[in-house]
């Protein structure tokens, strides 16, 4: 029996291409939709636990501490799977966020603005 390419090129945790700082970007993604909820930073501990508790964790560049999503608020995100790309240095994490909201500002997905292009612009 061969490896296939997916097998022979997983990674580990450790083996993801983390900055100087030890952050790696992570894009939340609804798991049915393919709907953008948030963009986040973990290190290799917020992905381990991310990876054992199947909920998001995160690492708080501002507070300087771990924070599971949806804790508090509880608008948990239950994780589906996590993937990595081609370069191992942004995470893809796949959940699913049920009827709960994903930013702190109460709309479903960060990315709730229009900067250029959106509907009715000239």
């Amino acid at each position: 029996m061969t490896m296939s390419d997916r097998e022979r090129d997983a990674l580990r945790i450790e083996d993801l291409k983390y900055d100087e700082g030890g952050l790696i970007p992570a894009i939340v993604q609804q798991h049915d939709t393919a709907e953008v909820l948030m963009l986040a930073w973990m290190d290799v501990e917020a992905v381990r636990r991310t990876c054992e508790s199947r909920t998001t964790w995160f690492w708080s560049r501002s507070r300087q501490e771990y924070w599971n999503k949806g804790a508090t608020s509880g608008n948990v995100q239950r994780v589906i799977e996590v993937r990595y790309d081609c370069d191992a240095d942004t995470l893809l994490v796949r959940v699913d966020q049920g009827s709960g909201v994903a930013c702190h500002t109460g709309e479903r997905s960060c990315f709730y603005r229009v900067l250029c292009g959106g509907e009715g612009e000239a």
